[in-house]
């Protein structure tokens, strides 16, 4: 099995083509340059390859002899960020977003490390066909920071046109030490629910209120009423966050609309708990409606939803033992339940399959103290999703193709 005393410097072509995609990021559903590339790379590596599925999503398939079929997916979306890492490869992409409004496009949350990685897992896995037996699919979804591309290949029938994976794998690189990798079995990711909420008054003068259905003091209302779910409604012995994010009402000083629009973020770790969440949002925005007098209901819409990501307690334990046995059992974390949000586990779901998902450190080692998940530079590093993110290549790339070999062939083993 390949160690990480053997292969710390990532190849300088795979480097090279992470540094590419870096430089040139798509947003959700737009990546059709990075399909293009990807798609090339695993047709010259004897990968059968399907393109357009759910979108801008891509797979591939290497039949190696008898055994199981294992699934690596890496996601390859960007997000509407300005980035400003000053690297010399550095985005300065703009491009319009689905509302057709053009936003700056940036790589921040590192699904071009991701892409990079599992193309270069294809290379040395198809090269070394004696190291594995069974059916290897990749894929490359596209869309994951809407909460919509995994479903997307799904319903545009994935599996009937990749076989069905026995085991799904995959990693996202994250603010930890370069080096580490964290998992956590059960639930390890939260679900996440954004929502919109429309209230609906009456408007006036500013110096006539007798005259209006204020939505601003219903909107104000039903803010503060909202953060009694968790506080007042949940179980201590349970975790959610419910976050209003947006509020937005009227356009001048002097004038009381006639409408006002709250949008807000759910996380959660159980369905029981996200369906109580998610009831008592319409219960206390009808409720707050009803008390003002407003003429209608207010409506409420979703906006987007991750699912829970639960990591087979199984499935995940026996993957992280494969790379405790190469990285050492010192560079194995567990980060604990993340309230991050993920939609790799609709990929497993829907195959009735278990999932094994990993986080992939990223960040200079130099910076932190004890390396672990009670280091404080966790506090301080620039994180996922910061116009400042982007991980370090080296180690960084090397140990994610090697994290996606190593998973691979221990659930590929030879005969």
């Amino acid at each position: 099995m390949t160690t990480v005393k053997e292969n710390l410097t990532a190849d300088s072509a795979l480097a090279d083509f992470y540094k590419d995609l870096h430089s040139h990021p798509e947003l959700g559903f737009q990546e059709h340059r990075t399909a293009e590339i990807v798609a090339k790379r695993l047709t010259t590596l004897g990968f059968e390859v399907t393109t357009g599925i759910g979108g801008t999503g891509l797979a591939g398939v290497l039949k190696n002899g008898a055994g199981p079929t294992a699934l690596l997916r890496a996601d390859m979306d960007a997000l509407p960020v300005q980035e400003d890492t000053g690297l010399a490869y550095a985005s300065t992409v703009t491009a319009p977003n689905a509302n057709g409004t053009v936003v700056p496009v940036a790589h921040a949350c590192g699904h071009d490390l991701h892409t990079t990685c599992l193309i270069g897992a294809a290379e040395v896995l198809s090269s070394d066909r004696s190291s594995w037996s069974g059916t290897l699919v990749v894929v490359f979804q596209p869309a994951e920071e809407l909460g919509a591309g995994a479903q997307a290949m799904v319903d545009d029938g994935l599996y009937e046109k990749v076989p069905k994976p026995d085991i799904v794998l995959g990693q996202h690189v994250a603010p930890l030490p370069a080096g580490k990798i964290a998992g956590h079995a059960g639930a390890s990711y939260a679900g996440s629910d954004s929502l919109r909420v429309r209230l609906v008054g009456e408007g006036a003068h500013g110096s006539m209120p007798q005259n209006s259905i204020d939505p601003v003091v219903m909107a104000a209302a039903t803010v503060l009423r909202l953060q009694t779910i968790v506080s007042r409604e949940i179980p201590s012995t349970d975790t959610a966050v419910l976050t209003v994010g947006s509020i937005h009402a009227g356009d001048a000083a002097n004038v009381i609309p006639g409408e006002a629009e709250l949008q807000l973020n759910i996380r959660s770790y159980t369905s029981g708990v996200r369906q109580h969440i998610l009831d008592s949002v319409e219960r206390i925005a009808k409720g707050e409606a009803q008390a003002a007098d407003a003429p209608e209901e207010p409506t409420i819409t979703e906006i987007e939803r991750f699912p829970i990501v639960v990591n087979d307690a199984d499935a995940l334990g026996k993957t992280l033992r494969a790379f405790a046995e190469w990285l050492g059992p010192d560079q194995i974390l567990d980060p604990g339940a993340g309230a991050g949000s993920e939609d790799v586990g609709i990929l497993a779901t829907s195959a009735d399959a278990p999932l094994s998902y990993w986080l992939l450190g990223g960040t200079d080692p130099k910076l932190f103290s004890t390396g672990d998940m009670t280091d404080p530079a966790l506090r301080t590093v620039p994180s996922n999703h910061s116009p400042h993110y982007a991980p370090v290549i080296d180690p960084t790339l090397a140990i994610g193709v090697t994290a996606l070999v190593t998973a691979a062939r221990t659930w590929l083993p030879t005969a």
